[in-house]
């Protein structure tokens, strides 16, 4: 049986994979892109060498990236999401029936088709909602460019390599801001700050410089090897981030989603950061 093993990390420290069956291979104007099955993960997509995303475990990044910051904000109508060609993202937004919109932006169309065609039990009906506005572009241009203006935003990007190195600049943060809505939120995937330090410390620090109020919270995601990941969090509202339990228990109870992984009680715990992620975010 033919193994994979990431090659995000060093070689002393990765996650192997056996595959089980490959569903697909190719190398797209972007990336390389594998996706393929394995017994205890079910169907996993790589990109460049790293997971984004598996069957198994999908449930623990997207609805922690999503419902944290639309059940604090209260009353998101309009949500972009970066990247996240897989679908899982927009299918946790379509979720919440406040939103009337959520245009998706991914820069490779091959992700976004394979996902259709392999990854239905992430992306659910998501591709076919009358609400998502599709975007095929690069998300560095999009924010510097558009005239929309939304109530969250969502960096669902891969790490920083290859196309999704310019989704971790300044410049592109800066862009995000000017998409932003007043009131609103912008989360970012910062990935696992045990083993990528300097990500979530320089990500922490640009956001620092553009927002009233820049910190993050975790979610912990089995298949993204060392620790819990971090999600970084910026806004110019510096109390939305402690929105009080009960607010966050009515609007959940309210939505009637049925969540594994997210809860009110989990949404005000995953702000309280184990000391190596706060020492590493004070000495940025």
């Amino acid at each position: 049986m033919k193994t994979w093993s990431e090659t995000l990390e060093p070689t002393d420290f990765t996650a192997t994979y056996k595959i089980e069956r490959v569903l697909h291979e190719e190398r797209s104007e972007f990336q390389h892109i594998l996706l393929f099955e394995n017994a205890a993960m079910g169907r996993v997509l790589t990109l460049d060498g790293v997971v984004q995303t598996t069957e198994k475990d999908e449930f623990c990044y997207h609805e922690m990236i999503v419902h944290v910051p639309i059940l604090a904000h209260g009353k998101a109508r309009r949500v972009l999401v970066l990247g996240g060609g897989d679908g899982g993202a927009v299918e946790e937004v379509f979720k919440h029936q406040t939103v009337v919109q959520a245009t998706l932006v991914d820069i490779d169309r091959t992700v976004i088709e394979l996902s259709k065609r392999y990854l239905r039990a992430i992306s659910g009906r998501a591709f076919e909602d009358p609400r998502l506005d599709l975007v095929i572009a690069d998300g560095c241009r999009f924010v510097a460019e558009s005239d929309a203006r939304y109530d969250v935003i969502i960096v669902d990007s891969p790490d920083p390599i290859g196309p999704g190195a310019a989704l971790f600049s300044s410049e592109f943060y800066a862009g995000c801001k000017r998409c932003l809505a007043p009131g609103g939120v912008l989360v970012t995937q910062n990935g696992v700050p045990f083993t990528q330090m300097a990500e979530l410390r320089d990500s922490m620090t640009a956001l620092a410089a553009l927002f009233a109020d820049a910190r993050c919270y975790v979610t912990h995601v089995p298949s993204y090897v060392g620790g819990p990941m971090a999600l970084g969090w910026a806004s110019d509202n510096t109390e939305l981030w402690r929105t009080p339990l009960e607010t966050l228990t009515s609007r959940f109870e309210k939505s009637a989603i049925d969540s594994r992984y997210y809860s009110p009680a989990v949404h005000q715990a995953s702000f309280a950061l184990p000391r190596y992620i706060e020492e590493l975010i004070v000495a940025r």
